[in-house]
């Protein structure tokens, strides 16, 4: 399957795996894409909205998460983290100015993460910027000071899973016949995964060596998170440990589109943190400019409390 046009930045960030809206639906009954159209163009479903939702909760849980240490001190710095978060049509809007500025397809690192101590030199930079909201509109020529100062880059990834209840959580890699005898795991075992979009790959290469900031892919569950550096995903592909996989997915305009995605079994990661406070899980709606009420479920709340693995490779980091 293909998409039927370029997918716009709006549309592209709310893209949502088939797999996920199939497994959601699944037992109710057929509904028209057309009867939750919330503006003339996008954002139709639920699926769209919790995903929308989901994403930044993980974000603000990581930020927070950080921000307790007292050693390190993270902002937002990609357009998903400092889009606005209250409405679907300035979130859109958002995007927009995105794309015609030139940066919509650009692919920036969602978090950067500070030494503490730094805090105030790196919050007097970005006032000078504009403010957080702005760092998405704003070349990386222009951020140079700011990079300087960062440690490490995190691109945040999510799932609605409790990852300690996943099938195969716990079960041990094993020699695969398809791996050529390399350690692996089946197909089918279902566990927690580090998720990398194959078209994301380069572009975040991209920007590592450009930035000469170091990415590191944090995923949160909704009971644990772990991470792992892009050069060690990046090796793990060359060396054959981890085999691409085709996934389906649907943007909110209703197209479909074919993509690669690498799955990083949480045995190559490091523990990053673990659910110290639970998240609840809250009904939202929205409605539309006909009175169409859509309701969606989101996260709220929760604390994650980072593991002590995680303080070792951001020692590592500060330290480099």
């Amino acid at each position: 399957m293909s998409s039927i046009h370029a997918l716009s930045a709006f549309e592209d960030v709310l893209t949502v795996s088939v797999e996920d809206i199939e497994f959601r639906l699944q037992g109710h009954t057929s509904i028209e894409w057309s009867d939750f159209i919330l503006n003339p163009r996008t954002l139709r479903g639920s699926d769209f909205l919790m995903r929308w939702s989901q994403g930044v909760w993980s974000e603000e849980r990581i930020v927070q998460a950080v921000n307790a240490t007292n050693l390190y001190y993270a902002v937002p710095y990609g357009p998903s983290g400092t889009a606005p978060d209250h409405d679907v049509r300035e979130f859109e809007l958002y995007f927009e100015r995105l794309d015609a500025a030139g940066l919509g397809k650009i692919k920036r690192p969602d978090l950067l993460v500070f030494r503490k101590n730094d805090q105030s030199v790196v919050d007097m930079i970005i006032d000078e910027l504009g403010g957080l909201t702005e760092l998405p509109f704003i070349s990386e020529d222009n951020m140079k000071e700011l990079l300087k100062k960062a440690i490490v880059a995190i691109e945040c990834e999510n799932s609605l899973w409790r990852a300690e209840q996943m099938p195969d959580y716990n079960t041990p890699m094993r020699s695969q016949k398809r791996l050529g005898g390399k350690l692996g795991l089946k197909k089918a075992a279902v566990l927690p995964t580090i998720i990398i979009k194959e078209q994301d790959l380069q572009p975040l290469q991209d920007w590592q060596d450009y930035a000469g900031v170091p990415i590191h892919i944090w995923h949160v569950f909704y009971d644990k998170a772990y991470g792992i550096a892009l050069d060690e995903a990046q090796k793990l592909i060359r060396e054959g440990l981890i085999e691409p996989t085709k996934h389906v997915f649907q943007a909110p305009n209703g197209a479909t589109s074919q993509k690669v995605i690498y799955k990083f079994y949480y045995h190559y990661a490091y523990k990053l943190g673990h659910s110290q406070e639970e998240p609840s899980l809250v009904a939202k709606s929205i409605t539309d400019k006909n009175g169409h009420i859509l309701p969606y479920v989101a996260f709220s709340g929760g604390m994650l409390s980072l593991d002590n693995d995680v303080f070792e490779v951001l020692d590592e980091l500060t330290n480099r």
